[in-house]
């Protein structure tokens, strides 16, 4: 809380804070001429400019955030061009971090319910896996074309918990139906797609590796959020960008997209 009633998510700006400054490290040399990609020293500082924020958010804690956080980070690597061996490392070393982490019970109890309930939906369904099994009822009762705006029994019913939010798209599955939720999926995809193209159009390093940092945010972000509303993902709190209600979050998303138009503006242009 900040005062005055609002409330800040740290944690949002710090995905902003991890593109910008990786990015920076990793195209500085390259942009000025003297490499033409990362060296392994430049990529060992930029995992240790984003490992710390990522330590921090890790002990709120916010896991939905730092999964995020990492794919920002092996989407930025990718883009840069550092050596491949630097992504499959920071593979095996996230599944043995997570074995770990399971192994030495660091997550909270409501981190490994939610976990458990993932891999066994039937678990505790008037429990931790009643939001999850609420949000596929409204979804799957909205049919082709919904039940109309404002009159889904599930979502005015309260039945589904977190619904401007974390579970927004339960809002949309069972209002507007397959033919809302899934323009609403095709719209993240046309946001992508130009974020995409933004990347893969400029000239400078910088801007491709920020893009895509943007891409990789938006897309596992995108995808974690609809997918915990569908059961296919673990319940983690992500919100779902452009559509879920959230001052920081959107905030953070809308500067975003403001980094994606300036990387577009300055471009050269086209003969």
């Amino acid at each position: 809380m900040v005062g005055g009633g609002f409330s800040l998510q740290p944690s949002e700006f710090v995905k902003i804070t991890i593109i910008l400054g990786m990015a920076m490290l990793l195209a500085a040399r390259v942009d000025a001429g003297d490499k033409l990609y990362p060296d392994h020293r430049t990529v060992l500082q930029a995992l240790g400019l984003a490992a710390v924020p990522m330590l921090i958010v890790m002990l709120m804690p916010d896991l939905g955030s730092v999964m995020v956080m990492v794919m920002i980070v092996l989407g930025v690597l990718l883009a840069s061009g550092a050596s491949n061996r630097w992504v499959f490392g920071l593979l095996g070393a996230g599944a043995a971090g997570a074995v770990a982490v399971w192994q030495l019970h660091i997550l909270d109890d409501y981190q490994i319910a939610r976990f458990a309930a993932f891999a066994n939906p039937s678990l505790d369904p008037a429990g931790v896996g009643y939001n999850t099994n609420q949000a596929r009822i409204a979804i799957g009762s909205g049919g082709l074309s919904g039940a109309g705006l404002f009159h889904g029994s599930q979502t005015t019913g309260q039945f589904v918990p977190e619904q401007q939010t974390d579970f927004v798209f339960t809002v949309a599955g069972e209002e507007l139906g397959f033919l809302g939720a899934g323009l609403i999926i095709v719209l993240l995809g046309v946001v992508l797609w130009r974020a995409c193209r933004i990347a893969r159009e400029t000239t400078e390093l910088y801007g491709t590796i920020v893009a895509a940092g943007i891409v990789a945010w938006f897309a596992f972000q995108s995808f974690e959020n609809i997918g915990m509303t569908l059961g296919i993902m673990p319940v983690t709190g992500l919100p779902l960008p452009f559509v879920s209600y959230g001052g920081t979050s959107m905030f953070a998303v809308w500067v975003a997209v403001g980094l994606l138009q300036s990387i577009r503006v300055q471009r050269p242009m086209s003969a």
